[in-house]
């Protein structure tokens, strides 16, 4: 049964790798799970999705686990027919699982709440002139993120690491790479970063650890009736 609020993430529905991390926060029967690929096996996603040359990209994770990369350009097209249809069954607020830049997405009426326009300013208003470190899932996304934090008050530095692929000791490396060019906070930029994750490595820093999922969850949690 659809529900008023539902969340919406580029991969497969339920996300069960943060599921339990944003349930901590959105009450499980008021809130609908959906997915851009939801019920496409691996080929019609590679068919659908698959980034060409020079494409910008995203990552996400399918439900058995494994790691898949697509199209920017197409998986907002994808996500923005997905919004039409959950507004069409009367969803009123859309929470978007994904920290990627999207710049067309609209809904006609409900509440869609996007990370990627929250996020940044969030970020920079906690973080003011001091220096953020950003995670983000694989190298290709760095040129594309020093658009999406170009507001900060002090420009941000950059890691790559994948919640999906990457082990702990990458993360580590990772984000004391940050430390060692900065980096006063650190935020894990991509929805499938978990508390583990953050848990990682606040073992091996003395500066905060955010992640983008956390807050975006809370300040969602606050909008379901």
């Amino acid at each position: 049964m659809m529900t008023s609020f539902a969340t919406l993430t580029i991969g497969q529905a339920p996300r069960s790798d943060i599921m339990p991390l944003l349930m901590a926060h959105l009450p499980a029967g008021s809130v609908t799970h959906v997915g851009l690929l939801d019920g496409l096996s691996t080929e019609h996603i590679e068919q659908r999705y698959a980034p060409a040359e020079g494409d910008a990209v995203l990552v996400t994770r399918l439900l058995d686990g494994s790691q898949v990369a697509m199209a920017a350009h197409l998986v907002e097209r994808g996500l923005q027919e997905k919004i039409d249809v959950l507004e069409a069954l009367g969803c009123q607020t859309i929470l978007l699982l994904c920290t990627g830049e999207f710049n067309r997405l609209h809904a006609r009426n409900a509440l869609l709440l996007e990370p990627d326009r929250i996020i940044p300013p969030l970020i920079g208003a906690i973080v003011g002139k001091h220096r953020a470190g950003i995670v983000v899932p694989v190298e290709s996304q760095v040129v594309e993120q020093a658009n999406k934090w170009r507001k900060l008050a002090t420009p941000p530095c950059f890691a790559v690491a994948s919640p999906y692929i990457s082990d702990d000791q990458t993360l580590t490396e990772a984000a004391t790479r940050l430390a060692e060019q900065g980096a006063e906070v650190v935020v894990l930029d991509c929805i499938g970063y978990n508390r583990h994750h953050a848990d990682v490595l606040q073992k091996h820093l003395n500066i905060p650890v955010l992640l983008s999922n956390v807050l975006m969850a809370k300040l969602a949690a606050e909008l379901v009736v």
